[in-house]
C-alpha cells in the first residue's frame, strides 16, 4: 500500500477518478475520529451530497472514508491521510475489513464511495467548526 499526505493546498485535486466498485477497488482517506464524525454529519446533512461507507478505528480513535481508487494520488488535506488500496485489502464487505473496526456507514446503506471533491470541503468545514468550539472553551 502507498499512502500520499500533504501540507501543501497547492496540490491540484484528483479531476479523473475510477469508480469504487472497479477492480482497482477503492482507497481509503483516513482523519481523526472526531473531524471526522462532523465531516459525516455534514455529508449527511448536504442536499445531494452523498456519504459511502465509513469505517471506525476504536483502538486508533479514526474514521476512514471510502474513496474512489486513485484519490491517493492527489489527495493534498492537511491531518489526514489517503491510503492507496491498488485491489489489495479494502474490499467493500458487510464484515468489517480490520480488526478492531467497525463501519459507520457499512456498504449497502451508503453509496459505493465518496466524492473526494465533496469530502474535501467537508473535512474543511469540520476543521473549522472544531477550531471554533475550541476557541469558545
Amino acid at each position: 500500500m502507498e499512502t500520499s499526505q500533504s501540507n501543501d493546498p497547492c496540490t491540484p485535486p484528483v479531476t479523473s477518478l475510477t469508480s469504487a466498485a472497479d477492480d482497482a477497488g477503492c482507497d481509503l482517506v483516513t482523519v481523526p475520529a472526531r473531524q471526522g464524525l462532523e465531516a459525516v454529519d455534514i455529508l449527511r446533512r448536504g442536499a445531494g451530497d452523498a456519504v459511502g461507507p465509513v469505517l471506525h478505528d476504536d483502538g486508533g480513535d479514526t474514521l476512514g472514508f471510502v474513496v474512489p481508487a486513485g484519490t491517493a494520488a492527489g489527495w493534498d488535506v492537511p491531518g489526514s491521510t489517503c491510503t492507496e488500496t491498488d485491489g489489495r485489502g479494502l474490499r467493500l464487505s458487510p464484515e468489517p475489513p480490520v480488526e478492531g473496526s467497525d463501519w459507520l456507514l457499512p456498504p449497502g446503506e451508503a453509496d459505493l464511495a465518496t466524492d473526494p471533491t465533496v469530502l474535501r470541503r467537508a473535512l474543511g468545514e469540520a476543521a473549522r467548526l472544531i477550531e471554533a468550539a475550541d476557541s469558545c472553551r
